[in-house]
């Protein structure tokens, strides 16, 4: 009886786990070639008083090259209400820029990297161009919905003269979390 009872829950086992690895191992998790993409995502910060704040939310509209390169536009707002002694004050200001992104593997999670060239422009903030390098997540919760982890440091320059002395000194960081999905 306990041999039995051992064999039909190894068969049970083995049988509930076929579709887990089956869809594990499914070639229509992730984008393919010609499809495109769409992702919005956030980001926020604010004082340990809650006094001064900002947040931001960017959108990705991406065409994938191959099933593994992506390239595409993405626009970023942002806003944040700063106080201080001279500052009261809010912010507006935007970027605009185009990427492409390398993704390794091609399972659930996809780890990429890439580059940027765009523009940063509004309140605040000196309108000028940049470059930039990222990198960054994407775990596919669905076979075609992602979660969005992605770091971004931005070279910003106003002229061709200054691109090379901004890689030394003038630069920002940029993160972000969101959703994405391939169509």
């Amino acid at each position: 009886m306990t041999r039995v009872n051992t064999v039909a829950i190894s068969l049970c086992l083995l049988v509930g786990a076929l579709p887990m690895a089956a869809s594990a191992q499914s070639p229509l998790t992730g984008p393919a070639l010609g499809d495109r993409e769409f992702s919005i995502s956030g980001t926020g910060s604010n004082d340990r008083s809650f006094n001064s704040g900002g947040f931001g939310v960017s959108g990705d509209l991406g065409w994938y090259l191959q099933n593994d390169l992506v390239a595409g536009i993405r626009q970023s707002v942002n806003y944040a209400s700063i106080k201080g002694e001279s500052i009261k004050d809010d912010f507006w200001n935007g970027s605009t820029r185009g990427y492409l992104n390398y993704q390794f593997l091609d399972g659930s999670a996809r780890p990429f990297v890439g580059a940027s060239l765009g523009a940063v422009y509004g309140d605040g903030v000196k309108n000028s161009t940049f470059a930039g390098l990222e990198t960054g997540l994407k775990h596919y919760v669905l076979n075609k919905t992602y979660f969005l982890a992605r770091v971004e440091y931005q070279f910003l320059f106003t002229s061709t003269r200054d691109a090379s002395n901004s890689f030394r000194d003038d630069g920002a960081w940029a993160y972000t979390v969101g959703l994405g999905y391939n169509f």
